[in-house]
């Protein structure tokens, strides 16, 4: 158990983290191993995000204080919180993945390890997230390529065109012009 002071420690911590970030993801760490959990820290740091287990009542006060309205009792089970420096898009990719690249266990069900993204809050905009939402956003490829993605889509009606064009200029009349010549009735 925990002294009054670590408790304080780590809620001067949650604090400092909070204030950096712009969205928080919240996970379920159970039945995680603890180098699952070293693993998943290297991979947020990787985008700017930490990964902070703190006691749901702990970090409801931080929250409280801040004016986020979050019930985290809706939770059942033990919490981890991902402080995003970035929005949640920059976050919610590299956890989803990594809770999708977890081993499932013999007789576990495909989504078991997905299901651990309980939900999140988007601190810019004040809205909450539920667990569909951020795995939505987990599921969507980096930025870079979705604006490459739009660009193709962009570019082609525009290729399409130039191409019809090409086409059109390379064919050679199939019967020849004749001139026509007008007559002058006098």
């Amino acid at each position: 158990m925990k002294t009054k002071a670590q408790k304080s420690e780590e809620l001067k911590r949650a604090k400092v983290l909070l204030d950096k970030s712009e969205a928080l993801i919240f996970a379920d760490f159970t039945k995680i191993t603890a180098e699952q959990v070293r693993k998943l820290r290297s991979e947020l740091q990787k985008s700017g995000a930490k990964f902070l287990v703190i006691k749901k009542r702990l970090l409801g006060l931080l929250l409280k204080e801040k004016g986020i309205d979050v019930d985290l009792k809706q939770f059942k089970v033990s919490v981890g919180t991902i402080f995003a420096e970035g929005g949640s898009d920059t976050v919610a990719g590299p956890a989803y993945t990594f809770f999708k690249s977890l081993e499932i266990p013999e007789g576990g069900a495909k989504d078991m390890w997905i299901k651990k993204l309980l939900g999140g809050y988007d601190l810019v905009s004040n809205l909450p997230m539920d667990a569909k939402q951020v795995l939505a956003i987990g599921q969507l490829p980096p930025r870079e390529i979705l604006l490459a993605q739009l660009l193709g889509v962009l570019a082609g009606p525009i290729r399409s065109f130039m191409y019809l064009l090409d086409q059109k200029s390379k064919m050679t009349p199939s019967t020849p012009e004749k001139k026509v010549e007008l007559t002058q009735a006098s």
